[in-house]
């Protein structure tokens, strides 16, 4: 049976936090799925479309992964749809504990049969956030060791014809 694995987030953007996050756990299942969410909550840079063709050509070298688009309902059960056996939680600190914690608990009360694999990042990515990268590209600093190659181009773009 292939275990494939489900990696949630809104990747807006995606962050080499995000990608190292992404090649350990291809490391550990036969086929991680990137499924790009909309926050309804925040502002997005990129759209949907563009975040999955950002992620699709940043992880061009990690062969077991696939990137699709989820605009509605429970995340857990785009997991079901999938056959996952397991959702990938990216934790940074303890700030994320709480938080991550909270939504494995609930998933976990959705259905007993996925399980939440949450993977330490990377202690050069600790601090990283897409919200920080956003903010420091937004007044023109330098983002480029952060993020992919095509993403800080994407968002030199992205900011040049906002202003």
């Amino acid at each position: 049976m292939k275990k494939i694995a489900l990696f949630p987030g809104s990747f807006d953007p995606l962050t080499n936090g995000h990608v190292d996050t992404i090649r350990r756990a291809a490391k550990l299942f036969d086929e991680v799925v990137i499924a790009v969410l909309t926050n309804t909550s925040k502002v997005s840079l990129f759209t949907a479309e563009e975040k999955k063709t950002l992620i699709e050509t940043s992880l061009e070298s990690i062969e077991n992964t696939r990137v699709i688009a989820h605009t509605g309902g429970l995340t857990v059960e785009l997991a079901k749809e999938l056959g996952a056996v397991a959702m990938i939680r990216g934790m940074r600190n303890t700030s994320d504990f709480d938080y991550e914690y909270s939504i494995a608990s609930m998933n976990k009360l959705q259905t007993n049969d996925i399980e939440t694999v949450i993977l330490l990042a990377d202690e050069h990515y600790r601090f990283l956030s897409s919200s920080l990268i956003k903010e420091v590209a937004k007044f023109g600093g330098d983002v480029s060791s952060l993020v992919p190659m095509v993403v800080n181009k994407a968002i030199i773009e992205k900011y040049k014809h906002q202003k």
